[in-house]
């Protein structure tokens, strides 16, 4: 099979030029993204206001039990609720790996209010981010309660911005480049299943899930393998009276298996039909009668105030034609979208991210010719498709996001990802596959862990010393 990261090898570096322009940005959402991209512009000399809908800093890392009134999250009148977390959510990554390459993710262990694990929960990286927010004054940036209604090309090349703050009238400004850093977690996608519409048990995304007391014996059917639906499933399986997982993944020989531990926790292949009597036929053939059809089963791309007359669209989940998962190519380098790409350490993937946009918005880097950009994007969609991935996967990074993180950095004229923390994230994703259950608390990359710490305190040497 092709690999998708050879567009990133073997390329020549555009000219790292002096800063020569500063531009007036907008940046939209002040999750991590938002927030590392503010601060890369600023630093970069840039004019940067940021909007942030919600009343904090943190976009999905901020924790609420409120879930929608519509549980599916598909009826368009619903109040939406941004946060996608659980109650009990650890992050399935160590924090070494997962922080700011100059403001680490370190243990706050003076501190009684924080989690000082390696796989720390949920609140932890909120206050994480928040630390960041005070240690580089971006909350002086951010428009918070600021709901961004349209943002459109005017004349000139340059962006009107439609805001409105909670209360209180709309406002348009005129901006030089719009970075959109929204996420892509709150608009749920939901399983296409034969009879689904006539089912008559209850249905949930995983975006409305919150805690396992609502399926306490109850027998559920989840649907989904990635890691959401593996700590949903377990969590749920301490109450529940069965819990069916229904997945693409092959199942071996066809036969149900019980998961390890447990004995109401079934792997079962894809779902082939639910019926109006209750049933849920799998297609390995084995029928069930379900309470809940669970789905986790992922998110849409959704950028419902974006107007770009087309130019960008969203096709079965490929946000495209975007150069690098960024820059639409004929409205480079004035629109871009960070945070586009999954299955990744997603902070410092926005960071790299953001150090790009940042030079080539002052004209310190250049891009390619936008007919070199198209080319280059065609050329990826090509391979793709002769390897078999399916559309909705364009944005899988995956095997090769090490690969694109140290592309960006080339083009920044920045170091690339440094090796302990590539070493780390193959570390953690293997022990997880062997121990599903405790690998978070277990692990044996401690000389890992000893290599991170010593660049961590070069990196803290180095800033104390300017």
């Amino acid at each position: 099979m092709t690999n998708p990261a050879a567009t990133f090898q073997h390329v020549s570096l555009p000219p790292i030029l002096p800063p020569r322009v500063s531009r007036h940005v907008a940046v939209i959402g002040a999750g991590a993204a938002g927030l590392v991209a503010a601060r890369e512009l600023r630093r970069e000399g840039h004019n940067v206001v940021v909007f942030e809908q919600g009343d904090q800093v943190g976009g999905t890392w901020v924790y609420t039990p409120k879930i929608e009134s519509d549980p599916l999250g598909l009826d368009p009148r619903r109040t939406v609720v941004q946060s996608s977390l659980y109650q009990s959510l650890r992050t399935n990554l160590p924090r070494e790996v997962m922080g700011f390459r100059d403001y680490p993710f370190v243990p706050k262990k003076d501190y009684k209010d924080r989690d000082s694990r390696r796989f720390p929960g949920h609140r932890e990286v909120l206050m994480y981010l928040k630390d960041f927010t005070r240690e580089f004054r971006i909350g002086e940036l951010v428009r918070f309660e600021t709901e961004v209604e349209f943002v459109g090309m005017v004349d000139g090349g340059r962006w009107n911005v439609r805001s409105k703050k909670r209360g209180e009238v709309g406002l348009d400004e005129i901006y030089d480049a719009v970075v959109v850093c929204n996420g892509h977690y709150t608009e749920p996608r939901i399983a296409d299943v034969p009879g689904i519409n006539k089912w008559p048990g209850e249905q949930i995304h995983s975006h409305n899930y919150r805690t396992a007391e609502p399926f306490v014996d109850k027998v559920v059917v989840l649907i989904g393998s990635a890691a959401s639906a593996n700590d949903i499933s377990r969590e749920i399986a301490g109450v529940a009276k069965e819990v069916h997982i229904a997945s693409r993944s092959p199942v071996g020989d066809g036969t149900v298996k019980k998961q390890p531990g447990y004995d109401n926790l079934w792997l079962h292949s894809m779902i082939k039909s639910v019926h109006e009597d209750g049933s849920v036929v799998f297609q390995d053939g084995n029928i069930l009668f379900a309470d809940v059809i669970l789905h986790c089963t992922g998110y849409h791309y959704h950028f419902p105030f974006l107007e770009t007359n087309g130019i960008v669209t969203v096709d079965d989940n490929r946000v495209g034609p975007l150069y690098k998962h960024v820059f639409p190519p004929a409205l480079a380098p004035w629109l871009s979208f960070m945070g586009i790409p999954w299955k990744v350490v997603p902070f410092p993937l926005f960071e790299f991210q953001s150090k790009w946009i940042a030079g080539l918005l002052s004209d310190r880097i250049s891009l390619p010719s936008v007919e070199d950009m198209l080319e280059d994007v065609k050329a990826f969609y090509s391979g793709l498709e002769s390897s078999g991935f399916p559309k909705r996967y364009t944005h899988n990074m995956g095997d090769y996001q090490f690969e694109y993180d140290d592309w960006l950095a080339a083009q920044c004229g920045r170091p690339g990802t440094e090796e302990w923390r590539k070493q780390m994230y193959s570390e953690a994703w293997k022990n997880k596959r062997v121990h599903p259950e405790n690998y978070r608390d277990e692990w044996e990359d401690d000389h890992l862990v000893l290599q991170a710490y010593d660049d961590f305190n070069k990196i803290l040497l180095k800033s104390n010393s300017h």
